[in-house]
């Protein structure tokens, strides 16, 4: 490795046009074929069984996710110009591409289940905007006794209205959701206010988002980097060759993304700032051997400078880069697309790093020069280290206090071990924006007034046996079990089945009468209904709450909260009906957007403590291997681990939910965290073998690595810090959380690693140990 390294210095020239070729391959890669998903459903994996059946269910009802139009008018909505502006705008929907005409609803073309002279009638509310008061009055009284549309497609105050456009997963797009939002604002006047929410919204508002957030932030974080490298590194040549690393690294990773084909996810945007603040960690180390070896050895030429750096650091270098991409690979273990792919391009942008580290960096140096360094202070500095006398307190305090770092560090574990019990999962794309954001006071707004922009989906099946769902003691049942979520759960507004129809059927065929608002005992009653309906109304709608032989059913469940806690709050009061529904051979299955989450969300909890385990074993195994020494291997892990229960613990107590981006965070801390292990092992090892005397050994070290681990930190730890300007609150909460894991990784190598090193006298031969 080290011959051929030092050929390619020969060809300086010939590697930084091989380099820059490939380059501009992969920008112009990225410019042909780099693309946002914005199908969230894409993040899922097909193949999971809650998903296929979820597709199959969507299939057999036609399930899709709903864009929601709210036209407000505060004076109220009975007046001429809102019913017109509602009546155009559910036109308008009409007319997209996109959308399918029926699969546009409002109070303009919802139906109205009448009964007339002792038959059944389905006609629209209006056709022609009523313009006399007693016209609008009527259309109220109409509303207000229809339990269908009264509180579903017209708020309880009647001052909203909404129009529920539904779409497939596979049309929508940036111009799409462009055009959405320019046709419903274009009806707006001073009197009526419209707002726009649901599922597809949040999904166009998170396209529109991350690509602007990452333009914002990595400009932030080269900033940053720039000055705290320039600050540490003290020479402008060195901190832009450092700067030219994490360029090509990132460039590399998504150039490689465009080429295969994989779209850039919301999680994806991240990657630029790991790599930049990943990136930098090679470039110190390699500089901070080079100026130490430069200021005790004045006069050196470029060529011996850089062979000797190279020929020193390349092992740590390496051993750091893989152990850092094997964190992330280990994230091939979660069954979530883009985690998947965060954690494979960031590993391959980690390993880029790498390569350019050892080639590019040096190559740098060599035609831009060495850097500028002051000649050390031999007389008063301890075996030709800088900053010996700091680093000779530091090592004999730790040492000579080693029991207190042990109990401390046994505390700090116990407590983390107790917030991580409180740690839940969040499935709520809502909550990955601002509080105060357009988006979510929007679907606050819509969910205050009707009865939720979520959705699940509860698929009853019978099994293949007919009618089944024409029997009245299965629909009281399936009637019983929606009043029951509903009484019981202030976060469910709303739920639609067939019972619906039935009840409303049942009620207008016998004068309105309150007392019918029921289901009929009779089979041959609730068939009849059912036959009328569909010789007086569109039959089609039933298709949404049965299928064809009524051995399924659809029952929409409408929740105003997108997350975990109140998904599940619902499923438990309806799996409590579980048993009664399989007394009648029925079975009980969950479908639609609002349950996918859910999955999701376990999905991303079972990626992460796989990836966890997967990671530390590696990483224990490749340490093992690499220092020839099992103890080894385990003691190079114990800061990491130590650093992945206080992130955890941290979480808990501060009520910092898992979901797909705080999901990344022990992948990350253990891939950077274990680089300042890996560093100060081998100069450990390198000082032990030298001199065979621990605490000389601690001393040198931490005079040679420690230094350079707590710049690497500082610049890692501005660079995730940056993460804090983010407009996603879970990367903020991703930035701060890093910050703190870089922080307690390196603090923990440098105390309680050292302990153990020096107690276990890792490295030292036992015939010639004198110290204790």
């Amino acid at each position: 490795m080290e011959n051929l390294l030092t050929k390619l210095l020969r060809y300086k020239w010939l590697t930084m046009l091989f380099i820059a070729m490939i380059s501009v391959y992969f920008i112009s890669e990225m410019k042909e074929n780099t693309r946002m998903e914005t199908d969230l459903d894409e993040y899922m994996p097909k193949d999971h069984p809650a998903f296929v059946y979820s597709d199959e269910a969507e299939s057999w009802f036609n399930i899709k996710d709903g864009i929601v139009v709210a036209v407000e008018n505060k004076s109220g909505i009975y007046n001429t110009a809102t019913l017109d502006t509602l009546k155009q705008l559910t036109k308008r929907l009409q007319k997209f591409e996109e959308i399918d005409k029926d699969d546009v609803k409002s109070l303009y073309n919802a139906d109205n289940i009448v009964g007339s002279d002792g038959s059944l009638d389905v006609k629209r509310f209006y056709k022609r905007v009523p313009k006399a008061e007693e016209e609008l009055q009527e259309l109220r009284k109409s509303v207000r006794e229809n339990e269908m549309v009264y509180g579903r497609f017209i708020s309880t105050n009647e001052q909203v209205a909404v129009i529920i456009a539904e779409i497939g997963d596979d049309v929508f797009s940036q111009e799409f959701y462009n055009n959405i939002l320019k046709t419903v604002k274009q009806s707006e006047t001073d009197d009526i206010t419209i707002h726009v929410a649901g599922r597809p919204i949040v999904e166009g508002e998170m396209a529109l988002l991350a690509p602007a957030d990452m333009k914002k932030m990595v400009p932030i974080v080269i900033l940053v980097i720039l000055i705290v490298l320039f600050i540490t590194l003290r020479s402008i040549k060195s901190t832009f060759i450092t700067l030219g690393v994490v360029f090509l690294s990132t460039v590399w990773a998504f150039g490689l993304m465009a080429s295969v084909g994989i779209p850039i996810y919301a999680v994806s945007t991240m990657i630029p700032v790991m790599l930049i603040a990943i990136g930098v960690a090679d470039g110190i180390h390699l500089y901070s051997h080079l100026q130490t070896y430069m200021a005790h050895n004045p006069g050196v030429s470029k060529k011996e400078a850089v062979s000797e750096m190279l020929n020193h650091m390349w092992k740590p270098v390496v051993m750091t880069s893989i152990t850092t991409a094997v964190g992330f690979i280990s994230l091939l273990t979660s069954e979530v697309y883009p985690v998947k792919y965060f954690g494979i391009f960031t590993a391959f942008g980690v390993m880029a790093a790498m390569f350019f580290s050892l080639i590019f960096l040096p190559a740098g140096i060599m035609i831009f020069g060495l850097p500028k360094v002051k000649k050390a202070n031999i007389d008063n500095d301890m075996e030709g280290h800088s900053h010996s006398k700091l680093a000779n307190s530091s090592a004999a305090w730790i040492v000579k206090n080693k029991y207190v770092s042990i109990l401390a560090t046994v505390v700090i574990v116990a407590i983390s071990i107790v917030g991580m019990q409180k740690i839940w999962i969040n499935s709520s794309f809502l909550d990955k924006f601002e509080k105060d954001s357009d988006i979510v006071q929007t679907d606050k707004f819509i969910n205050e007034n009707f009865g939720g922009t979520s959705t699940l989906n509860l698929i009853l099946d019978a099994n293949g046996k007919k009618d089944v769902f024409k029997n009245p003691e299965v629909l009281k049942l399936v009637d019983r079990m929606q009043q029951d979520v509903d009484a019981q759960l202030e976060v469910v507004g709303n739920k639609f089945s067939l019972t619906d129809y039935i009840k409303r059927m049942n009620k207008v065929m016998n004068s309105d009468n309150e007392a019918f608002n029921t289901i009929p005992n009779s089979n041959e009653m609730i068939a009849q209904y059912l036959l009328l309906y569909e010789m007086s109304g569109d039959p089609e709608n039933l298709t949404k709450v049965a299928d064809y032989d009524y051995a399924k059913l659809n029952i929409t469940f409408q929740l105003k909260k997108d997350d975990s806690k109140s998904i599940n709050a619902a499923l438990d009061i309806i799996n409590s009906y579980e048993d009664d529904f399989e007394t009648l051979d029925i079975s009980m299955n969950y479908a639609g957007s609002g349950y996918k989450g859910l999955v999701f969300t376990d999905l991303i909890l079972e990626g992460q403590i796989k990836s966890l385990i997967m990671s530390i074993l590696i990483i224990i195994i490749l340490l093992s291997l690499m220092f020839r020494n099992l103890v080894v291997g385990l003691i190079s892990a114990v800061p990491i681990i130590i650093t992945a229960l206080i992130s955890f613990g941290i979480m808990g107590f501060l009520n910092i939910p898992l979901s797909t981006t705080t999901a990344l965070l022990s992948s990350i801390a253990i891939g950077i965290g274990i680089d300042y292990a890996v560093h100060f092992l081998e100069q450990y090892r390198t000082n032990a073998a030298n001199y065979n005397d621990k605490y000389k050994a601690a001393q040198l070290t931490m005079a040679h690595s420690g230094k350079a681990i707590i710049f690497n930190a500082i610049v890692v730890i501005a660079g995730f810090m940056v993460l804090l300007f983010s407009v996603f609150p879970p990367n903020r909460e991703l930035g701060a959380l890093v910050s703190l894991n870089m922080f307690t990784s390196f603090a923990g190598t440098l105390t309680i690693m050292l302990v153990l090193l020096y107690i276990g006298n890792i490295f030292i031969k036992k015939n010639n140990n004198k110290n204790n």
